[in-house]
């Protein structure tokens, strides 16, 4: 049984240990993490996944984190089932702030609806404890990256065969009685 309390890809960041000043950060994925993400994700391959962060304390008790994320997967064509490279190339950013925080809570009006703007940015994400875990921010922000539907270069689907009226018309269940009585 796995643990799944173990991310794949993973790198703690003691939240004391963040200043206001921005804090450069390198990643790369190790030959065991990237087979954990391949399983994660649902793909063939992870041949590379780099990220260049910057980390820093976002407002009070908050941490941001910006930077740029790289990866070369592999994936099967949703038409020939061959293998298919696909390259990644992402800007994360992402804030995170303690449970409870009042910076996390959602705006609301005065009927209780949330007031939510598409446009806006996303509300942070929450933390448990005193760190936080800047591998799977990358994790995620590839995961949300990979194309569903790959597929080969120049591969289509083959002609369309379109149903008929006659072929539509649904068969009467009660067309094997018609001569019933007729014996």
């Amino acid at each position: 049984m796995k643990d799944e309390s173990q991310p794949a890809f993973s790198y703690p960041v003691k939240v004391g240990h963040i200043s206001a000043n921005a804090v450069s950060v390198h990643l790369s994925a190790n030959e065991r993490e990237r087979k954990a993400l391949a399983a994660l994700w649902n793909i063939n391959e992870v041949l590379s996944l780099e990220a260049d962060l910057q980390i820093a304390r976002w407002k009070k008790d908050g941490v941001k984190i910006k930077g740029d994320v790289k990866a070369r997967i592999v994936q099967s064509c949703v038409v020939t089932l061959e293998p298919v490279e696909a390259d990644i190339d992402e800007s994360v950013e992402a804030i995170l702030v303690p449970e409870g925080s009042r910076l996390a809570r959602q705006a609301s009006n005065d009927g209780g609806e949330m007031i939510l703007d598409p446009d806006g940015p996303d509300i942070p994400d929450t933390f448990t404890g005193d760190t936080i875990d800047a591998g799977v921010v990358v994790s995620e922000q590839v995961a949300l990256a990979i194309d569903p539907y790959p597929r080969k270069p120049g591969v289509t689907f083959g002609e369309r065969i379109e149903s008929t009226a006659a072929d539509d018309k649904k068969p009467n269940p009660f067309a094997v009685l018609k001569d019933w009585k007729k014996d």
